[in-house]
């Protein structure tokens, strides 16, 4: 009793066999289906995300004749997840294949990680995270992740570069069960793109960082450039540098302590400290002229915190 047709606009449309005769009909019909069907697909694509995407990535590990396994993975566009290599000790690392260009205006990133008790995961990144220029608004990042008894994770991005005109917000929030949980975050952030005469010329970068053993606050950063409103190469700043890093480690003992120490003074193109915290942590601040240098750097502290 129905018949079917496709009008210009791609739209399906139903009419009774009756009313066919009525070419006014039809032509109605096709602009009630045609602005139906523009509404529909503008209300789907309506978020309060304006310009950017949403890009989702989760993350469950657990342990298996002691070796860490995934028991659960999640990801959206522009995210794929590599095959996970395994380590020596037992653990493994994981690094997502992204299809985008960089970070662009409106971007929404989560990362969400939960690390079972006896697990061993270290998250990495395909290459340097670009942070492109924008006209208005910023891009975000958020990190959270829950570590439990005798798990260790050890968050370890490529660094980041922010174009000209870029603003970027970064929010890390880190559980750890109790003493036995261990965790390790190396973040790099440049000063642009040095080479292209973009230095310091992003319109803003934040990052925070808060880490909590058996929820209590031990470590908290709330890094802020605004190169506008800062001078950037002054003191208590980046000093003429171009790159800093920034790490943080669990559980550092006198020993561990002192290996750092030593690594620094082997480096003479590096510059930093490190701050013995309430709970035996590490805070760890280093500046450099390249990121390579300063990767080389936290590898080997990292190669001492495991």
């Amino acid at each position: 009793m129905y018949c079917w047709k496709i009008c210009k606009h791609n739209v399906r449309l139903e009419r009774r066999e009756a009313d066919c005769e009525c070419p006014l009909y039809f032509t109605a019909r096709i602009e009630e289906a045609f602005l139906k069907n523009k509404k529909r697909k503008a209300d789907e694509h309506l978020t309060d995300n304006k310009f950017g995407k949403i890009s989702r990535l989760s993350i469950r590990t657990g342990s298996r004749d002691g070796k860490t396994i995934v028991e659960d993975l999640s990801f959206t566009a522009p995210y794929k997840v590599m095959t996970p290599f395994p380590k020596e000790d037992g653990g493994i690392s994981i690094m997502p294949l992204c299809a985008s260009a960089g970070i662009m205006e409106g971007d929404v990133q989560e990362f969400t990680f939960q690390i079972s008790e006896g697990s061993n995961l270290e998250f990495l990144s395909q290459s340097f995270d670009k942070v492109h220029k924008m006209k208005e608004g910023l891009a975000r990042r958020s990190v959270t992740a829950e570590v439990k008894k005798n798990a260790v994770f050890c968050y370890y991005p490529q660094p980041v570069i922010p174009y000209a005109q870029s603003a970027f917000e970064s929010d890390m929030k880190i559980h750890l069960e109790d003493e036995s949980s261990r965790f390790f975050l190396m973040e790099i952030i440049s000063c642009g793109r040095k080479a292209s005469g973009e230095r310091f010329r992003y319109r803003k970068y934040a990052s925070k960082v808060s880490v909590w053993r058996r929820g209590s606050l031990i470590y908290r950063d709330n890094t802020r450039y605004e190169p506008e409103k800062m001078d950037m190469e002054g003191i208590g700043m980046y000093e003429g540098y171009t790159h800093m890093a920034n790490i943080f480690l669990t559980g550092g003992s006198e020993e561990l302590q002192q290996n750092i120490w030593e690594i620094l003074e082997q480096e003479p193109e590096c510059d930093g400290g490190v701050t013995k915290l309430v709970q035996n942590d590490l805070a760890v601040r280093i500046f450099g002229q390249r990121a390579q240098k300063l990767q080389e750097v936290a590898e080997k502290m990292k190669a001492a915190f495991l």
